[in-house]
């Protein structure tokens, strides 16, 4: 497993080794040793979660209070996703700063996200499964959103999809009236850079 850490710290690219012939290909996509080895800390998994996208949908950006926050380590085993991570940590010199990995299910790389980060992504193609483990259960009260299309943070998502045909973005009632990054600030909802590093800590003692 090669692992790469993106341009938002903390978060990570990590890109499997495949062993493929003639009946098909096999790929270890997630190693909790591995990841503990680097993070320092063990990945709790406290939930498994799935979704299929037509082409075009767009999900996020999501994000929950700290602690607990909630980690997610994120794949794409079929179709194609842009799966994108901000910075949305008050305090953070990277604060407002976005990355991005192509999740598909040629490379089958795999994204992993620390509490305190938001996610997104936009599916490519039609059928696009996501699949990913979480650190902590869904929990409604705790769960935030800032508007994927928000200009100040300026994600470059794509026009087109994996075929080269337009993409017309669509997002849920949800994500369509989530605040900006400078509303969700103004509204104390942004977790503080601080207080995630805090508990991180306690993670790692």
């Amino acid at each position: 497993m090669q692992v790469r850490e993106l341009a938002v710290p903390g978060a990570l690219e990590l890109t499997p080794r495949q062993f493929g012939d003639d009946r098909g290909v096999f790929l270890e996509w997630f190693r909790g040793a591995d990841l503990a080895e680097t993070l320092g800390h063990r990945f709790e998994l406290a939930q498994a979660n799935l979704s299929v996208s037509a082409a075009g949908v767009l999900r996020g950006i999501h994000f929950a209070d700290v602690p607990p926050g909630q980690a997610k380590y994120v794949t794409c085993p079929k179709g194609a996703v842009l799966d994108v991570v901000v910075d949305i940590r008050v305090g953070s010199p990277t604060y407002g700063q976005w990355d991005s990995v192509l999740l598909d299910d040629v490379d089958r790389r795999a994204i992993y996200l620390p509490e305190g980060l938001g996610h997104a992504f936009l599916s490519l193609e039609d059928g696009s499964t996501v699949a990913y483990l979480c650190s902590a259960p869904y929990a409604p009260g705790r769960e935030h959103g800032v508007h994927p299309l928000d200009p100040e943070i300026g994600v470059a998502w794509p026009t087109t999809g994996r075929d080269g045909r337009p993409l017309t973005h669509q997002l849920s009632e949800k994500d369509e009236q989530a605040p900006t990054l400078a509303q969700a600030r103004e509204q104390g909802l942004l977790p503080q850079l601080d207080e995630v590093q805090a508990y991180l800590a306690s993670l790692d003692g």
